[in-house]
């Protein structure tokens, strides 16, 4: 019941209670369609949550929010409940382009281990494929393609 009442405060005041709620709630999407690519998320997976989420803030309560935040994205989209991963996908997608930066928080070697969790290799074959995505869009949108192309700009400026 308390973990419940918890829950229910956090994703009713997310924006007010976090810091950067941003870009935690980026991150739990790209873990919620990775896990949501099997529609039967369980345990396994949301300990990863927890144990990436301790790595990336190394604050237990941050942790938490990640873990719960990601929850909720993947019960959005196992119970279809107005998301879809391809929506979810697209939600990051638009996430980038508004905010480039945001593809220096995707970390392939954080989201690999969750792909462990499942045995059937046709789910695999998917989160292996929704990594794939992930890590294109990282070079696409990530501090290193937003930099060559400042210098191209700047090369192709006539004095």
């Amino acid at each position: 019941m308390r973990f419940k009442l918890k829950h229910f405060l956090f994703n009713a005041f997310r924006e007010l209670f976090l810091y950067h709620h941003s870009s935690l709630e980026f991150r739990a999407k790209l873990f919620a369609a990775v896990i949501a690519a099997d529609l039967e998320a369980d345990e396994c997976e949301y300990a990863l949550v927890k144990e990436a989420g301790m790595k990336i803030y190394d604050d237990g309560d941050r942790a938490d929010a990640l873990v719960l935040t990601t929850r909720e994205y993947v019960e959005k989209v196992i119970e279809n409940n107005g998301l879809d991963i391809d929506m979810l996908v697209e939600d990051i997608i638009k996430s980038l382009r508004a905010k480039p930066r945001f593809a220096d928080k995707i970390d392939i070697e954080q989201l690999r281990p969750l792909l462990e969790c499942r045995h059937d290799p046709d789910i695999r074959i998917y989160q292996t494929r929704i990594l794939e995505l992930f890590s294109r869009l990282k070079k696409e949108y990530g501090t290193e393609a937003a930099s060559e192309e400042g210098k191209r700009s700047t090369e192709n400026r006539t004095p």
